[in-house]
């Protein structure tokens, strides 16, 4: 599964941190299913009806008892049962169905002990078409409704009875009864298609490979598809009908990719054929249903004749992580949801890789290296998690999807690649895979296959990664000789934290020399490792390394001349990352950030400048604390940087996609940050020919623009995007313009755009998001928290499975005492499921944010003194 906002820079930190829920949360009881009766073949027949929002159920479970059982327990939620049947000694049984709504579980009493051996169950049922975009849900447009279906991570259940563990895996025969005029996906090809009485006809499906049930899938539509292939595999995307026709990027893409992965797996892609499907409503980014992938639509469909860089790599990136776990995780499945990384971490550090062969001026590799510093910071927060942790309930096998098991476990992958080399890690891969075809597997299994290809120590790198929370922060001393002392410890951002007992990681060090770069292993609190005499030393080759770095001051002068000329883009992502850490934590002070930050204002590099302004933003948002300071600061950044905007020139057709973005990258700091009125008019210009025409300015820097205009927006621009959100075709035009009326500063429409995300006409998939982004904006969030408090049970009435998580950690981002004990106390009586540890988190930001302006704004105001 993709999560709906994973590149960390990207979306300003924001929802990557407030879906973060992270802190150990009080036991709860393991909700495990027995391990005595196995199922092995589901047969299911399910006819959905769209207009009452219910569906009927047909279904036979082939089971194995291991030995004898007084009943059946399986998980069932939000299900009616008719009857449930099964035949022993050519008897036929009927049981006693009793239920744990608590525990999303019923039990079938036969009214005897069955024995062990093989048995059949028959199933009959009713269920509802939910709106919570989860299990079997109605999807709406203003013509139709479809019903779909998001399984995981625990929601089979409420589509069918089943062993829904990842654990307990199966074949399905799939057949959907639905109306005439409309179709059905499911996991595999359609082998029957029949009439039916009542104007309906009955799709059904060729039987799946073994898989677990949060991959099956169902939908229901008019669906329309746009075909093609690779390596012989059909490949569709599909949407509904006035959509269909922005699915060829995604279809291009796909394409690639399949073929990648088939090579570079070493196993070809398993099933009959591959769908790629736009839902209008669904609240993650995409499902990795196996053959079968469905997406948020601005995650699969776009406009590739004026589409920006970032939204063609955003669409790439998330078929490429989809189509990724079609091998890690559909055909090798984590045994439990522990292990989730397992999935997730390993698709986050696949997905870079067929888009840096296809795409090559995407820069991936530096996408990459900034996206590692969000993970980095996220992971040094007071409240974090090992990477393998406890997840028992529903709630909190959800709570694994997050950027732990993203972010974190993929940078550790990518650290341990760089280590062994590409091909030994390959090597590593496709053994594990080949081991594990169609079945289950855990942590070890894949680091115990890594240290037996690679005889490097591979597993003891990874478990000290996976069992300790945390990150690294490694000290280097001064070169001496042939080697250069080292310690580490676990670093926080905050300066107040206590690490408590001593932590150490066992780490591949990877030194970047004049003309030299080699690995070494890091295993005690305190070591002399071997480094190469030079003029420099940076000890983070590539910037892949899983920590953070810390020079003595004669090294680091030795490092700064070099940093523009010696270093990679992707390592001066690093230490500007690092810098950055050792600035938030008091370990070093915010003139030396700066200093580096100016040093760096040429660079051409968007992802370099994008670090960089991903930080200066913080500075403005929570160390400046006047008004007066923050014109200083503004003034700063204009001087620093407009220049460099205006050296770029107009968007000239030849441009590359680096330098479109480093435009807007530019633009959008200059103008917004420095609030430089030159900028702001151009943007404002731009924005216009862009709403007129979207095709007269280059769509990458009219996304930048759009976000300046609309901070410095009227009523007319207002209900210009209002109307673009609601009616525009393009997926892509919706999704840009509701994200620009989160921005207006403006107190008359910020109440407008308050009103408008709880109204019933912003999708619930975003309305949480669209409130969590007013919240954590310095210039909207007072009147949004004050809006959210007289409105709760509008707002409340938006709140998906996720979106809880989202809105209670937007208010993260104040920054004042009072507000840490009015979030507290609003919390307290308005419960929000599955929010704890986002607002122990939340109110830990506020008060990381009041620390660090404690310690950092008199050297602000002295360093601006001096420029």
């Amino acid at each position: 599964m993709r999560p709906l906002c994973p590149r960390f820079r990207r979306v300003g930190l924001l929802l990557a941190v407030v879906v973060q829920l992270l802190a150990q949360s009080p036991s709860a009881n393991a909700q495990r299913l027995p391990q005595t009766v196995k199922p092995e073949h589901y047969t299911l027949t399910l006819a959905p009806d769209l207009k009452a929002a219910m569906f009927t159920g047909r279904e036979s479970i082939d089971v194995v008892i291991d030995q004898p059982v007084d009943g059946v327990t399986l998980n069932s939620a939000e299900i009616k049962y008719q009857s449930v049947t099964t035949t022993l000694d050519g008897k036929t049984l009927n049981a006693k169905v009793s239920e744990d709504a608590e525990k999303q579980q019923a039990t079938f009493d036969f009214g005897q002990k069955l024995p062990a051996g093989k048995l059949k169950l028959e199933i009959r049922y009713t269920g509802i078409l939910n709106n919570e975009l989860r299990g079997f849900y109605l999807s709406k447009t203003a013509k139709r409704n479809y019903a779909v279906t998001q399984f995981e991570s625990t929601d089979a259940r409420r589509a069918f009875p089943s062993f829904d563990e990842p654990a307990f895996k199966a074949t399905f025969a799939v057949t959907l009864i639905v109306d005439k005029g409309d179709t059905a996906i499911s996991n595999t090809n359609i082998v029957h298609d029949e009439p039916q009485p009542n104007a309906k006809h009955a799709i059904t499906f060729a039987t799946t490979p073994k898989m677990s049930t949060y991959l099956v899938v169902f939908l229901v539509g008019d669906f329309q598809c746009l075909s093609g292939s690779s390596d012989g595999v059909p490949i569709r995307a599909c949407a509904t009908p006035d959509q269909v026709q922005y699915g060829a990027f995604a279809l291009k893409t796909a394409e690639y990719v399949l073929h990648y992965y088939n090579n570079y797996f070493g196993i070809k892609y398993p099933m009959p054929k591959l769908d790629m499907i736009g839902i209008p409503d669904f609240e993650a980014g995409a499902m990795e249903n196996f053959g079968a992938i469905t997406y948020r639509e601005s995650d699969l469909l776009l406009d590739s004749s004026h589409a920006s860089v970032g939204a063609e790599r955003r669409v790439g990136l998330v078929v490429a992580h989809e189509m990724a776990h079609q091998w890690f995780g559909d055909m090798v499945t984590l045994e439990w949801w522990d292990n989730t990384w397992l999935n997730e971490g390993f698709a986050t550090w696949m997905e870079a890789k067929p888009l840096e062969a296809w795409k090559p001026e995407w820069n991936m590799t530096q996408e990459v290296a900034n996206d590692n510093q969000g993970t980095l910071n996220l992971d040094a927060q007071r409240i974090t998690r090992t990477i393998r942790a406890k997840a028992d309930t529903p709630d909190e096998i959800n709570e694994m999807f997050d950027g732990i098991s993203y972010g974190k476990a993929g940078a550790m992958l990518l650290m341990v690649e760089n280590y062994l080399g590409k091909e030994t890690f390959r090597q590593g891969v496709h053994k594990y895979l080949a081991a594990h075809l169609y079945g289950n597997a855990t942590a070890e299994d894949f680091w115990n296959t890594q240290a037996e290809v690679s005889h490097k120590p591979v597993d003891k790198i990874m478990d000290s990664l996976v069992s300790q929370p945390g990150v690294p922060m490694l000290t280097f001393g001064q070169p001496s000789g042939s080697s250069v002392p080292v310690s580490q410890n676990r670093f926080f951002l905050n300066s107040k934290a206590d690490a408590g007992a001593s932590e150490a990681w066992t780490l591949p060090v990877c030194f970047k020399t004049a003309g030299n770069e080699h690995c070494e292993v890091l295993n005690a609190p305190h070591q002399s490792l071997p480094a190469s005499s030079s003029p420099f030393l940076f000890a983070n080759a590539e910037g892949k390394g899983y920590y953070r770095s810390s020079y003595s001051g004669p090294a680091y002068n030795q490092l700064l001349p070099h940093v523009e000329t010696d270093l990679a883009p992707e390592e001066r992502i690093s230490l500007l990352g690092d810098q950055w850490a050792l600035t938030h934590s008091g370990k070093s002070s915010v003139q030396s950030f700066l200093d580096l930050v100016s040093a760096l204002r040429n660079d051409l590099s968007a992802e370099v400048l994008g670090q960089a302004a991903a930080h200066l933003n913080t500075i403005d948002a929570q160390i400046a604390a006047t008004p007066d300071e923050r014109d200083q600061f503004s003034a700063w950044v204009r001087k620093s940087f407009a220049a460099a905007y205006r050296n770029l020139g107009a968007p000239q057709a030849s441009d590359t996609a680096g330098k479109r973005e480093l435009r807007a990258e530019l633009l959008e700091l200059v103008a917004g940050l420095g609030k430089d009125e030159t900028a702001i008019t151009e943007a404002r210009s731009i924005t216009t020919r862009s709403l007129a025409n979207p095709s007269s300015v280059d769509p990458t820097v009219a996304i930048a623009a759009l976000n300046i205009a609309a901070r410095n927006g009227d009523e007319s621009l207002f209900n210009q995007l209002q109307k673009t959100s609601e009616e525009a075709v393009n997926p892509q035009q919706r999704a840009s313009a509701l994200r620009a009326l989160t921005l207006f500063a403006n107190p008359a429409l910020e109440k407008r755009a308050l009103e408008y995300a709880v109204s019933g006409k912003v999708r619930n998939q975003d309305a949480a998001s669209f409130l969590a982004s007013e919240l954590h904006n310095r210039d909207t969030q007072d009147l949004a928290w004050q809006y959210i408090q007289d409105n709760w049970s509008k707002v409340a009435a938006q709140l998906t499975t996720f979106g809880g998580a989202y809105l209670v950690g937007g208010a993260g981002g104040f920054c004042s005492a009072d507000r840490i004990n009015q979030v507290a106390s609003f919390y307290s009586t308005h419960k929000v499921a599955a929010s704890e540890r986002s607002l122990a988190r939340a109110k830990d930001q506020i008060g990381d944010c009041i620390d660090l302006r404690t310690a950092q704004e008199g050297n602000l105001k002295s360093w601006l003194s001096m420029q």
